[in-house]
C-alpha cells in the first residue's frame, strides 16, 4: 500500500478545514465588528485599471504587472468603488474648459473626492513601490 503524499494530506486538510462551521458568538458576549471596507470593486474595472497603468509604466513585464495589481488592491482599501468612480470622472471632466467644466471642478463633492483619490494613489504607490 502506498503512502499518502504530503500534496494529498495538505489537500484533505484544505478541504476539511474548508467544511467547519462558523464559530458561533458566546451568548452575552459583545458581537466583534469588523471595519474592512468591502472589496466592490469589479474585476472588469481592475483589469482596466491595471492595463492602463502598466501601459504608462513601460509595457508589460511582472513587475508592473505585480506593481500595478497591488496598487489597485490598496486603492480599494481606502475607497469604495463609487467613490473611485466619482473621483475619477470628476478628474477627467474637471478640465472642460469654461463654465461647463465648472460643475466638475467647483463643487465641494468634487474637491474632497479628488483630494481622496489623490491620498488612496499615494498610499498606493509607497505600499506597492510603483516606480
Amino acid at each position: 500500500m502506498k503512502a499518502p503524499s504530503l500534496l494529498s494530506f495538505l489537500s484533505i486538510a484544505l478541504i476539511a478545514g474548508c467544511s467547519t462551521t462558523p464559530e458561533q458568538p458566546i451568548a452575552g458576549s459583545t458581537p466583534v465588528v469588523e471595519t474592512t471596507r468591502v472589496n466592490d470593486f469589479p474585476t472588469r474595472d481592475r483589469v482596466e485599471y491595471v492595463l492602463n497603468c502598466v501601459a504608462q509604466k513601460g509595457g508589460l513585464s511582472y513587475i508592473n504587472q505585480y506593481a500595478c495589481g497591488c496598487k489597485i488592491d490598496k486603492i480599494a482599501e481606502k475607497m469604495t468603488f463609487n467613490e473611485y468612480e466619482s473621483a475619477k470622472t470628476f478628474s477627467y471632466l474637471k478640465g472642460t474648459p469654461g463654465e461647463s467644466g465648472g460643475v466638475f471642478r467647483d463643487p465641494k463633492q468634487s474637491k474632497d473626492l479628488r483630494a481622496q483619490l489623490k491620498e488612496a494613489e499615494a498610499y498606493a504607490e509607497k505600499s506597492c513601490f510603483v516606480k
